[in-house]
């Protein structure tokens, strides 16, 4: 796969990351992180410019996330009766729905880059749940360029050693999204707790 990988990067350019990204997006399994850290040490190399490829997958992921949104505006239970199909898709759903539900636009944020498993389908929730194209245009834009910096970024530093930098940031992804979740749970404790209080002052 690896090899695969390398050599669509280097013969089509930015335009297999804006391909890949754009695909990715519609919940379709293509190795775009792969894609976008073999790019990064393209350019680390001088055998790709390193801003065309951070741009065309940029490109590729901002278009995406709009098809997807626009999808979830006006063929949504389409969309739904397919994904539901499957227990996997019908889980990752779920937990989109409850993401968007709660968290509004950092949901939107947080999904392009700590949870892009959940992106995807946070495109078609907001879309359905009638979330501002404002809100989620700008959202995703901030979160698909974590994303994307992310990944070329760490390419282009490691150079040749792609294993362990896909090692490695995956083991920094999984540390940050305990964290969130970790805050999240205090958070959602401190506010249960001064609603009881405030349940038992009125008593």
């Amino acid at each position: 796969m690896s090899d695969y990988v390398l050599s669509l990067v280097s013969d089509w350019g930015a335009w297999a990351l804006t391909i890949v990204t754009f695909l990715s997006c519609l919940a379709i399994p293509v190795p775009s992180s792969m894609m976008m850290l073999s790019a990064g040490a393209f350019a680390a190399t001088g055998d790709m410019e390193l801003i065309p490829a951070a741009a065309g997958a940029l490109i590729g992921a901002v278009l995406g996330d709009q098809t997807g949104y626009q999808l979830g505006r006006v063929g949504f239970q389409r969309a739904e009766g397919w994904l539901i199909r499957s227990r996997t898709r019908a889980s990752v759903l779920e937990r989109a729905r409850a993401s968007v539900h709660k968290g509004g636009g950092v949901a939107v944020f947080f999904s392009r880059w700590m949870f892009s498993v959940l992106g995807p389908y946070v495109n078609l929730i907001a879309g359905a749940a009638g979330m501002t194209w404002l809100t989620f245009t700008v959202m995703g834009i901030a979160g698909e360029i974590v994303w994307v910096v992310t990944y070329v970024g760490l390419g282009y530093m490691a150079g040749g050693q792609l294993s362990q930098a896909s090692e490695m940031l995956t083991n920094a992804l999984g540390l940050a999204g305990s964290l969130v979740v970790t805050i999240g749970l205090g958070w959602m404790l401190i506010q249960r707790r001064r609603k009881r209080r405030a349940a038992a002052a009125r008593a």
